[in-house]
């Protein structure tokens, strides 16, 4: 490889020509990425050492995508999520990684260091895919967005003890398993003071400083000196670059500047992202496919039924049937870190030559099949629950004969307060609501009004005539589900009564733009309640 600058431009070429066609017959960039690499690596002869050089600058976009996705998470909302991230990561990592080994050992005929390695690996879904696409579709902090992050993050964590298992069993050295685990507790510890005294004390006075400048470039350069530094100190001391870069979002999501800093690297989270995926294109050898495309195709299809097994029975115990099949869904796939974990198993001697490549083969696919999952993933879990053709005879036999109807969109406390005082009234209301499980239970109460639907579909609302509607009601508590629900409304004209509850002026200003006229903000109401109270209790 004379000359790298023509790599580039090639590959740049590709990725640009492949993700416009694809674009037009609505499939991911992703592919094109990967597709980009496998042809790449097809065209130049690319070493060991320049493929790990690359793996290295890709990493990046791992990282930037950890720490726009760490804006979104402060250490407050970190706390509340104890349980997605300790028990149902905990459960999916440990089970899936214990049964996966013990196939591989008893099964596959592997030796046990070697299964477990293996086993473990194949425990891990993709970060960079699954919470590109959750972002892309704005369903992050939806109901499975949220334990979808969590098992993500511990599998992130567990990525440490996993690698640090590989080198104790494949070392020479004396040290002590007992010494390796104080020095983990030694390096957490120091993580957790470092990032709590930066984030507190430090990170907004050097951003109030540095805007002290009035310069975009030097703001930006600020922010970037924080992702990569933080990155690079925790990856230091024994962790990953993207733990550390999670960890920095977190932090400066305590302070104002998290909205501005989120959407100045965007464009270069979403391009190093791109990178990453070429790399993960790199790692095809479609020789090593035509000779074991039987075995990787069988595994491929073993492992995707088997993992997603282990994923719900993980949680279904523990949510609503449907958030755990979406969940599922989206975490069925064997992730970039595998690639890590079986990279150092190679190197380390565990694995064997035709083994690495049938594995990393049959990660990259299920790698590749995952956006298309995650893009239908809404009509895969409606298809569990009621049939296309049910549901479509639903909608035929009762949507048409609303009129003068009041609609509430959601069936949460506020839906369903609302819902009992319309009936006490005897006005006539139907209540759709994407939860399966919402509106089971609202059947299982005698609320013959509810319908399994998403109302942020602009389909939906029309064929529940909500042109002829007296009044929608907005009763969703995702914010951005809010937004886009209002948009669709007023596209069938600014005569239908919207009525939407906001959580401040900023949501408010942003829901007047779209043309609703009541609006009810629920702090102002709070405040003029809480004085008035006062008020009148200074007055009796």
């Amino acid at each position: 490889m004379n000359n790298i600058l023509l790599v580039i431009i090639i590959t740049i070429a590709i990725a640009t020509l492949l993700n416009v066609l694809l674009k037009k017959i609505e499939m991911p960039t992703i592919i094109g990425y990967i597709i980009s690499g496998t042809i790449i690596v097809s065209l130049f002869h690319f070493s060991e050492s320049s493929k790990e050089q690359l793996g290295h600058l890709a990493e990046f976009g791992i990282v930037f995508l950890m720490f726009t996705i760490g804006l979104e998470f402060s250490f407050r909302h970190l706390k509340n999520m104890k349980k997605e991230v300790f028990l149902y990561g905990a459960l999916e990592v440990f089970g899936a990684g214990s049964i996966f080994s013990a196939i591989a050992h008893y099964v596959f005929d592997l030796n046990v260091k070697t299964a477990i390695a293996i086993g473990f690996a194949l425990a891990l879904s993709s970060t960079a895919i699954v919470l590109k696409v959750l972002n892309e579709n704005k369903e992050i902090h939806s109901g499975y967005g949220r334990i979808t992050l969590g098992i993500l993050l511990f599998q992130d964590l567990a990525v440490i003890p996993i690698l640090l298992f590989i080198s104790i069993i494949t070392s020479d050295s004396s040290e002590s398993l007992d010494n390796l685990l104080i020095q983990l507790l030694i390096s957490a510890a120091v993580v957790f003071f470092v990032f709590f005294i930066a984030g507190k004390y430090l990170i907004e006075r050097f951003f109030q400083w540095t805007l002290g400048a009035n310069s975009e470039e030097i703001f930006l350069v600020a922010v970037f000196l924080i992702v990569i530094g933080f990155s690079f100190f925790v990856e230091e001391i024994g962790f990953t670059y993207s733990l550390g870069a999670f960890l920095a979002g977190m932090v400066l999501a305590e302070t104002r500047y998290r909205y501005r800093i989120e959407a100045d690297l965007a464009p270069f989270r979403d391009i190093l992202l791109g990178v990453f995926f070429v790399t993960i294109g790199m790692q095809i050898d479609w020789h090593s496919f035509l000779t074991y495309g039987h075995i990787i195709l069988g595994l491929l299809v073993g492992i995707i039924i088997i993992k997603s097994l282990i994923i719900y029975l993980s949680i279904r115990f523990f949510i609503q049937r449907r958030t755990a099949i979406k969940t599922t869904l989206a975490l069925f796939q064997v992730g970039e870190f595998a690639l890590v974990v079986l990279s150092l198993a190679f190197n380390k001697g565990l694995i064997e030559d035709w083994t690495n490549q049938v594995l990393v083969i049959t990660v990259v696919l299920s790698m590749i099949i995952t956006p298309f999952i995650l893009k239908n993933i809404k009509r895969i879990a409606d298809y569990a629950f009621i049939p296309p053709q049910n549901l479509q005879k639903e909608f035929e036999l009762v949507g048409e004969q609303f009129k003068n109807h009041v609609i509430i969109c959601g069936y949460g406390p506020v839906g369903q307060m609302v819902a009992k005082d319309l009936k006490e009234k005897n006005i006539l209301y139907i209540i759709l609501e994407h939860d399966a499980g919402l509106v089971q239970n609202a059947i299982n109460e005698g609320e013959s009004a509810v319908f399994l639907a998403n109302a942020s579909q602009k389909s939906v609302l029309e064929h529940f005539n909500v042109g002829d509607s007296l009044a929608v009601i907005v009763a969703i508590d995702n914010e951005r589900q809010r937004w886009l629900i209002c948009e669709n409304i007023a596209s069938f004209g600014s005569h239908i009564n919207t009525i939407v509850k906001v959580n401040n002026r900023q949501e408010e200003a942003i829901i007047r733009s779209l043309g609703v006229k009541h609006i009810i903000n629920g702090r102002m109401v709070i405040a003029d309640m809480l004085a008035q109270r006062a008020i009148t209790c200074s007055i009796e």
